[in-house]
């Protein structure tokens, strides 16, 4: 078996997801073709040798529908006899994406495979779509009633005993630690500008951290998902907060103390990797940044759904023969404040190493991109700070978390 080399990694700036974000103008696709011709730009390999074209998205329809991964390609002018697939692992997608690629040049069947995702969120439908994910169909919520992720967040929230003091310490954390690596340009190595399409920049920078997010501000915002709990899924006679009870009945109430500020923000954005076997690197005379080393998804509880970062975690360290204290830098994605919370308790982690950089309270979270992003973040700071091992894990819809470890050349 092959190696599976990361050559190299780039993302666009998070605008914020709303009709008067940085990005909203600028089609979906165009945002993902941005990030393919930075990467042709930035590594110089052939478009025509390139296997395949892998992009995670979580919405799959509308702008983002028909193969947005094929599209994007096209858009970049890149040949036509290249493939591209775009996956759905909901908020894992641009990190399955990569695993993916990872999986087709270890395997031995690809050499060369671009990998990323990307959500443009401003442009989502959200009237369209259900507050549950279940697919609307009435046999799948009575075997598996879901519930709203924020809900399914303060539900953690609630059982492991987290207050609204504690997540909104973790938020203005977040945001601090973004600010100081914003203020210091560690993002700068992989950021590419996204331009119109008569080549002027529209958006350079990151537009959602708020670097003067306090805790006094935060504890004026009223939980975003109280009214929500008491709402039900059509034909349903028990309300979110009551499914919740009734699946854990350890508990008499569902504690509501997620909001705004202390969630993962809603952007828009795109990243894509260069992801390269040992035959290609060593005939390119390419030097890669670094190794995947192994990769694990698993399944978790519907209801709770945003437990499975640490499980996720533990079995690529197990497949990996490695450890906890193995690993120098960690990326939990902040869907909600209480899954890093909850993580780092889990598998006994430093705070010190988790999200050195902020996360998605501060940066963003545009589902089907942030996966591949994390991956960079936390490969530029392991360059920054001369270290080796980084490990990122997310939570998804549905029960699902998705884990990848990355060794820095």
């Amino acid at each position: 078996m092959s190696s599976a080399w990361i050559v190299d990694v780039v993302r666009t700036p998070r605008g914020r997801g709303r009709v008067d974000g940085g990005l909203h103008g600028i089609h979906p696709q165009a945002l993902l073709a941005q990030c393919l011709q930075a990467l042709h730009t930035r590594v110089g390999f052939d478009p025509s040798d390139v296997d395949d074209v892998v992009a995670g998205n979580g919405i799959l329809a509308g702008d983002h529908g028909d193969d947005v991964a094929r599209l994007a390609l096209l858009l970049a002018g890149w040949p036509e006899t290249v493939p591209c697939m775009t996956l759905n692992r909901f908020c894992g997608s641009g990190q399955q994406a990569v695993t993916v690629a990872a999986m087709g040049v270890a395997s031995g069947a690809q050499d060369l495979v671009i990998a990323g995702g990307v959500e443009s969120m401003s442009r989502w439908n959200v009237a369209a779509g259900s507050v549950t994910i279940d697919g609307g169909n009435p046999a799948l919520r009575e075997r598996y009633p879901t519930v709203p992720q924020g809900v399914s967040a303060d539900l953690i929230a609630t059982l492991e005993g987290f207050t609204r003091a504690d997540v909104d310490a973790y938020a203005v954390e977040s945001q601090r630690r973004a600010a100081v690596a914003i203020a210091e340009g560690r993002f700068a190595g992989s950021l590419v500008p996204v331009t119109d399409a008569d080549g002027a920049v529209v958006l350079e920078r990151d537009e959602h951290p708020r670097a003067d997010t306090s805790l006094e501000g935060l504890a004026r915002l009223r939980p975003a998902f109280g009214r929500l709990g008491t709402d039900r899924a059509d034909g349903e006679t028990r309300s979110y907060d009551e499914t919740c009870l009734h699946r854990y009945p350890g508990i008499d109430h569902v504690e509501h103390v997620h909001h705004a500020g202390n969630s993962s923000g809603v952007v828009d954005g795109a990243a894509a990797a260069v992801v390269a076997s040992d035959r290609w690197v060593g005939a390119h005379g390419v030097t890669p940044r670094a190794k995947v080393v192994a990769t694990a998804a698993v399944g978790s509880e519907p209801i709770i759904m945003l437990t499975a970062p640490g499980p996720a975690a533990e079995r690529a360290l197990a497949k990996a023969g490695m450890a906890v204290g193995d690993v120098d830098l960690w990326e939990v994605n902040e869907a909600f404040a209480a899954v890093p919370l909850k993580t780092m308790r889990d598998l006994k982690l430093d705070h010190e190493r988790v999200n050195v950089n902020g996360g998605a309270i501060a940066l963003g979270h545009p589902i089907g991109a942030t996966g591949a992003m994390l991956i960079g973040t936390v490969l530029d700071e392991l360059e920054r700070q001369d270290l080796t091992t980084g490990l990122v894990t997310m939570c998804t819809g549905a029960g699902m978390g998705t884990a990848t470890i990355v060794e820095r050349v």
